[in-house]
């Protein structure tokens, strides 16, 4: 009996380490899917403003000389 105290004990003890492994990896994974979403937003932002600039037919920046050259 005492046996088999310690194997549950064990298996238990292992367990608990692999669900905090497990939430440690979440808890990460959602940091990342924010960051993401945010760098995302950003892009789409900036793709609506670039296709804002073209339909009024201004000069997209990146190919216009900067005054001090």
């Amino acid at each position: 009996m005492s046996r088999e105290i310690e194997d549950l004990q064990s298996r238990l003890a292992f367990q608990e380490d692999t669900l905090n492994e497990l939430s440690e990896i979440v808890a990460r994974q959602d940091r990342q899917i924010d960051a993401l979403t945010e760098a995302l937003t950003r892009l789409v932002k900036k793709l609506d403003d670039m296709a804002y600039e073209a339909e009024q037919g201004s000069t997209a920046p990146a190919t216009e000389v900067p005054p001090h050259y």
